[in-house]
């Protein structure tokens, strides 16, 4: 695909807030613990997410999303945002298994160009969101991921799921657009180029 074509379409963007060792959770994440032991610290960005500064500033910018596109875990160890992430926007689930009928705005797709293409159509010019450490990788995979948005937090936890483990997809390219000082955080915003 082309540069001009990748940049002529809906954005899909992974965002998702990570530690400097790149994990994305503590260890340990299940039900009832979906951010694993320790993982909270990853997200005390957000308590400032309803205030007048840059890290409101993201928030808001991440609620003017028109779809989002979750990987099953994620939506499962969300609760699955009881049936709305936000606003009533479309939540496209990537599944192996659509076992249940997802409540809500959520729909299942077990192939990964359906799921980021219909995402893209029902998003209209807003960008798609996307959630997930496997759901990134997966989008990647397939070249339907165009940004990625990394909420780094200098902290270090050691052990956990990480974004992009070793054997992920790789050698990929990205050009930083945007960096962004908030308290607590670093919002650094990707293009990515593919080969």
């Amino acid at each position: 695909m082309s540069d001009t074509s990748r940049t002529s379409r809906t954005p899909v963007r992974l965002s998702m807030s990570m530690t400097l060792d790149g994990f994305v959770t503590g260890p340990d994440d299940r039900r009832g613990q979906g951010l694993g032991r320790g993982g909270g610290r990853i997200f005390d960005w957000l308590d400032d997410r309803h205030g007048a500064g840059v890290n409101g500033d993201v928030y808001r910018e991440y609620l003017a999303t028109g779809a989002l596109i979750s990987g099953r875990r994620t939506y499962e160890l969300a609760d699955r945002w009881g049936g709305d992430h936000h606003d009533g926007v479309p939540i496209h689930v990537l599944t192996h298994h659509p076992d249940d009928v997802p409540p809500g705005s959520a729909r299942y797709f077990t192939d990964v160009d359906r799921c980021a293409d219909e995402a893209r159509q029902v998003s209209g010019d807003k960008v798609v969101m996307a959630h997930g450490a496997g759901l990134g990788q997966a989008l990647l995979a397939a070249r339907q991921l165009d940004e990625i948005e990394i909420h780094l937090v200098p902290v270090l936890l050691g052990a956990g799921r990480r974004l992009f483990p070793d054997d992920g997809v790789g050698p990929v390219e990205l050009d930083l657009t945007r960096r962004l000082e908030g308290r607590g955080v670093t919002h650094l915003r990707y293009v990515v180029r593919y080969p």
